[in-house]
Formats: C-alpha cells, structure tokens, sequence
C-alpha cells in the first residue's frame, strides 16, 4: 500500500512513519522541513506547507496513494484542501482529530454552559455545541500557536472529511498525550517539583478527582497505523486511549514513583491556594471508551503503563523546555499555603 502522510516528522508522526514502515507500506511524506526526524531511509519526503496544499495538488494526486493521512488539519480549510485535492486521486483519507470535540471540553474551558456529561464517551457521544473554543481563551504555554487558534476547530474538519461521498475518510480522535518529544512537556511541571524536592504538589481539591483520557505516544502511534493499513476504517470514527483514566490525584502519585519522589499530593480550596496554581479549567471529566478500535481493528496498547511513564520521565529530565516561567514555581507562595493548612489536612 502507499501511503502519503501529510506532517509526520513532528511528536507521534515519525512513530507512525516507522510503524506502517514495518507493516511493509510504502511511505512518502509531504512536509515543512523545520523539524527533523529519524525515519527509514526509504522514505520519500518531499517539501511542502499543509496551507499551501492546492499549489502541490498535481504532484501529490500523480502518487495515487491508496491511503493519504494527514496528521495536521486544524482548520475546515484544511479538510476541504485534503478532499480536494486527493478526489478522484486517492483510495481513502485519514485525519488525526481530537477528544477535545466532545462536549465536557467545551464545560471545562467554560466556554458553553451546562451539567456534566455521563462518561465514557463512545464516538457517538454528545459534541461541543460552540464551535472555535480557543478564540476568547488564554491557554497557558499555547502562546506559539495563538495565531492559529482563531480557526481551530476539529469539529469542522471531521465534518469535511466524513461527508464526502466521492472519497472515504477516518477520523482518530486523540487523547492527552505524553511520551519522548512532547513540545507540550506534560510532565515538566510535575517533574521540576519533585526532582527540586518539594515536600508536596498542591492541588486544587475540585481536581482531585477528575479524570481525563491519557495516552503514550508511541501507543498512539499504533492505533493511527492500524486505522491508516486496515480498510476497515473506511467510514469509522475511532477513539484512542488508555482503558483506565485515572483521577488526577492517582496520576500525580504514579509519576512521583516513577520519578523516586517521596512527597504528598495535599488538595486545597482555590482561595487557598497560591494564584499560580489556581486551574483555568473546570473539572468536568473528558474520559473516551475506546472499544471500538480494540474491537475492530485489534489495537492493544504497545508499551506497558510503568515502562511508558519511565521514557517519559527520562527524556523530560533530559530536555527541559528551553524558557521556564519562573512565576509557575512560585515556592515561596506554595509553602506559604502549606504552612496555612489545618493541622491532619
């Protein structure tokens, strides 16, 4: 099978690459250039901007992939560009979406009103109802793609590649992903606490238990090879995650054994805790059942939970971002509220 990719040089992109490498698939990838990746040396890479997909039509429709994944459609404009251009040129397309779709991200960024939602959520579970919700929010450490978050919306891009009868498409929608080259370096605030031997991680006690739907990366990478090679995806929306989300309490204490750190998670009310630590989100759970992909295509889970912690451990250790706000580490502050805190609390 051919497969072009669209991306794939960035974080789960090079894991699929050498996955459906390995499945025996041939693999040309379409990308910027401005980051480098360790890919076989058979793979054919070929310069190009995803926003300027329309100028690179001919050339990528002469390849008449069997299958194009397109690992960076943010926008509608970027789903109509893909149907475009592959119409009539390709046997399938595969886009890489997000949990974020689902309605309780859209309560939990306060961006739409309203109780919280029943979960696991299959694929048929309820949407977000407000579309382009990161127009009017502040995302910490999101800064670098603020431009792009006017026109952000999975929803709209699903929308684009599922209706269009002239050309089947897959949708996996991803989970809260860590692992080795994370630009979001999801584990970094933990980390640097424990590895500077905090006492404890304060917590805000409406988070304690809330629950969202992780994922490694090289897992991940697993799932969106399986729904790339298997024709059976054709049509199918798939979501990939862990079978256990744990609540945020639970996952702070498993990373602070992976890391050796002996400390306490201490919860605390907001107006108890240090401004710097105070959540932008509201608490709703945004857990996925992702049956449907173990079900139908076989996906297992390829690295185990404890190993999959210790890579990522190791590799934040070793890359740090490259500009820490000092204001996120305000000790002084944290110890402030522990010293405050009710005796046996």
């Amino acid at each position: 099978m051919k497969v072009l990719v669209i991306g794939g040089t960035g974080f789960s992109g090079p894991h699929v690459v050498r996955r459906l490498h390995e499945m025996g698939h041939e693999l040309v990838l379409l990308h910027r250039g401005e980051t480098r990746a360790e890919l076989p040396p058979d793979v054919e890479e070929i310069a190009g901007d995803r926003d300027e997909l329309p100028r690179h039509a001919e050339r990528l429709r002469a390849l008449r992939p069997d299958v194009v994944l397109h690992m960076m459609a943010m926008a509608e404009r970027h789903g109509r560009d893909l149907m475009d251009a592959f119409r009539g040129a390709a046997g399938r397309v595969v886009v890489i979406s997000s949990q974020d779709v689902y309605l309780p991200y859209g309560r939990m960024w306060r961006v739409e009103p309203g109780p919280p939602v029943p979960v696991p959520l299959d694929e048929d579970g309820p949407l977000r109802t407000v579309l382009f919700p990161h127009r009017d929010v502040t995302i910490p450490g999101a800064e670098k793609w603020r431009r792009e978050a006017h026109e952000y919306e999975k929803i709209l891009v699903e929308r684009t590649v599922m209706g269009d009868p002239a050309l089947p498409g897959t949708v996996v929608r991803l989970p809260a992903m860590h692992g080795p080259g994370d630009p979001q370096h999801r584990l970094f605030g933990l980390l640097k606490r424990m590895d500077e031997g905090r006492p404890a991680i304060l917590l805000d006690e409406r988070h304690a238990g809330w629950r969202w739907t992780r994922g490694y990366v090289e897992d991940v990478a697993a799932a969106i090879a399986l729904a790339v090679a298997d024709d059976r995806a054709s049509g199918r929306v798939y979501n990939v995650a862990w079978e256990q989300s744990p609540t945020e309490v639970e996952w702070i204490r498993r990373v602070g054994e992976t890391a050796g750190w002996r400390g306490e998670v201490v919860t605390l009310p907001p107006e108890r805790l240090p401004a710097h630590l105070v959540p932008h989100t509201d608490p709703y759970d945004l857990v996925v059942d992702s049956g449907r992909i173990r079900r139908e295509l076989g996906y297992r889970e390829a690295v185990p939970f404890d190993e999959a912690l210790r890579r990522t451990v190791a590799w934040e250790r070793a890359n740090p971002p490259a500009e820490v706000d000092p204001a996120r580490f305000d000790y002084v502050a944290e110890d402030a509220a522990l010293a405050a805190r009710a005796p046996g609390t």
